[in-house]
């Protein structure tokens, strides 16, 4: 499945039904009086969260979501049906945007089953009947229904995870993510193997918990660079952070700096997050190197630093034991186990 995290679409609610004018017309009833009935409402646009779903690639076939208008009023006081409202489903995890130069915030799904009524349908107009007064028997005058409301909007799909894997490309962040997940990541010795964001369930003692792999980060990443910025959203619900850092790379330290600049850099508390520090590809040097190498990143501000192999595993346990102390007692794919199972998934 293609993998799409940002789309914009158009919406539309439904236009109210007129109002009906009408009289009654019966035999031997010589002043039937007006029975014009009233127009129906028009239909909702209502987001819903769905289970089962990690992007919007849907939308980018299908952008413009109309509800139907309410039907109209008729005679014998017949009331006009209400439009059906239009449900457009979402992966749990998706921003509602304004269009505008802000990207406002409008409505944030963040649970399975979640509902939000966005665009509320037209009420329908009034028929000649509703105008009925003591002093005019026979009014002629109705309404023809108000008209529904539209909107350009941005969905933004921001992946929930327990924890999420950051480093700069080739940190060897996917053979992590493979060792302890079934993820199937792609690995390569060449920067930029991943190029979208990857979810996995760690089962670690007991526990689970969701782990999300986003592609290397690069120097200028929060600004956009290598398209960063939408990449770091994805791991701004988590609640740890993996550093990883390629012992064989040139300069550890600096690379733990060019990653810790960028999340500052990128703002919405992605810097104040909890991180394990874990120095990869140990399996490549020997102890004492290892060793240096770590002393040389807790002297510049890194917290503990824990040496690993993703290849081999070693080391793969200290970390998960560091990642569940820090989660609450019930991790995102712990708390929805008990949720209904997934049906087909559609955007409407």
């Amino acid at each position: 499945m293609h993998f799409l995290d940002q789309a914009k679409i158009y919406i539309r609610s439904g236009a109210g039904g007129p109002g009906a004018v009408s009289f009654r017309r019966e035999k031997y009833v010589e002043y039937g009086g007006p029975d014009g009935g009233n127009g129906g409402k028009g239909g909702d646009i209502i987001f819903e969260a769905v289970a089962g779903l990690n992007t919007l690639i849907d939308f980018r076939y299908t952008q413009h979501f109309k509800a139907p208008r309410g039907g109209g009023g008729a005679g014998r006081d017949r009331y006009g049906a209400g439009g059906e409202n239009l449900v457009i489903k979402v992966p749990v995890g998706t921003q509602i945007l304004a269009d505008d130069d802000e990207r406002s915030l409008l409505a944030d799904l963040t649970k399975v089953g979640q509902r939000i009524t966005f665009l509320k349908g037209g009420m329908g107009g009034r028929g000649n009947a509703s105008y009925k007064t003591s002093t005019n028997r026979a009014p002629r005058q109705h309404q023809p229904g108000e008209d529904g409301q539209e909107l350009w909007v941005w969905l933004r799909l921001k992946l929930l995870a327990d924890a999420g894997l950051v480093g700069l490309p080739n940190a060897g962040k996917s053979t992590f993510i493979n060792q302890v997940t079934n993820t199937k990541a792609k690995v390569g010795a060449y920067a930029f193997t991943t190029l979208r964001p990857q979810l996995g369930v760690v089962s670690h003692k007991g526990r689970e918990f969701v782990l999300a792999d986003i592609p290397g980060l690069i120097a200028g990443a929060a600004e956009g660079a290598g398209v960063g910025d939408r990449f770091l959203g994805h791991i701004e619900r988590c609640q740890i952070l993996i550093h990883l850092i390629d012992a064989t790379g040139d300069d550890p330290v600096a690379a733990w700096h060019t990653v810790c600049d960028e999340l500052e850099a990128y703002g919405a508390g992605l810097e104040d997050k909890p991180q394990i520090v874990a120095l990869n590809k140990g399996d490549l040097l020997d102890e004492e190197l290892m060793a240096d190498i770590s002393a040389q990143l807790e002297a510049a501000g890194a917290q503990e630093v824990i040496a690993i192999s993703g290849a081999t595993g070693q080391g793969v346990d200290k970390v998960l034991d560091r990642v569940i102390a820090a989660l609450p007692d019930k991790s995102s794919v712990e708390t929805s186990s008990g949720d209904n199972e997934e049906g087909e998934w559609s955007p409407i």
